[in-house]
């Protein structure tokens, strides 16, 4: 559903800019970028950090939603975004009814208390880690457009970015890919893991 909804905004959008002639040439580069986005296959049949309006920076967000449990795909993946956004709605509904018990499902099971915790954890350690290190790399001289981008594509595992990096990256500093560097692999090994091996316990263990 995610991947439908993605795919037709894109290619509406595309078609309606005039980027394409045709609304069968912008269906088929629409549908083929955001899908290699959200998957964060990262092939490209079209220069989208060309494109125009919102298209480039949406196809750099949909890469963190990523791809389903247990795939070689990046990003957050499917999963834990539906339990952050379940448990959202959840807390709202609270605040409107303060004593109901209202559980958090998934495919018709309720997700404990100790897996949403260990999904907010995660997205908080996500967002922190691509926030530090995009302030590094706007630190070593790039724009906002270029850091922001590059923090998401690798951090996501996804690839292509914008800004002066959207041809490719040969002209980053050396310090700006030793940061992307590790900002991949954050992405590769989703964060914990790579988080517990830094620490000292883990070793005394």
């Amino acid at each position: 559903m995610l991947l439908l909804s993605f795919a037709v905004v894109v290619s509406f959008a595309l078609y309606l800019t005039g980027t394409y002639e045709t609304l069968a040439a912008s269906f088929r580069y629409g549908i083929f970028q955001v899908v290699s986005a959200m998957t964060t296959t990262g092939f490209t049949t079209a220069p989208f950090y060309q494109w125009t309006g919102f298209l480039p920076v949406l196809l750099i967000c949909i890469a963190f939603i990523g791809g389903c449990a247990g795939s070689t795909a990046g990003g957050m993946k499917v999963i834990r975004v539906i339990l952050l956004f379940r448990q959202s709605i959840r807390e709202v509904r609270r605040l409107i009814h303060p004593h109901a018990v209202i559980p958090v499902k998934v495919g018709g099971q309720k997700a404990s208390n100790t897996v949403i915790s260990a999904v907010w954890g995660f997205f908080f350690l996500y967002i922190a880690c691509f926030t530090i290190m995009t302030i590094l790399l706007t630190a070593t001289g790039l724009d906002a457009e270029t850091a922001y981008s590059t923090v998401g594509a690798c951090i996501t595992n996804l690839g292509p970015a914008l800004g002066l990096a959207g041809p490719n990256y040969a002209g980053l500093s050396d310090t700006a890919k030793v940061i992307l560097s590790v900002a991949m692999l954050l992405g590769r090994l989703e964060i914990y893991t790579l988080l517990v091996l830094l620490t000292p316990a883990f070793w005394r263990g």
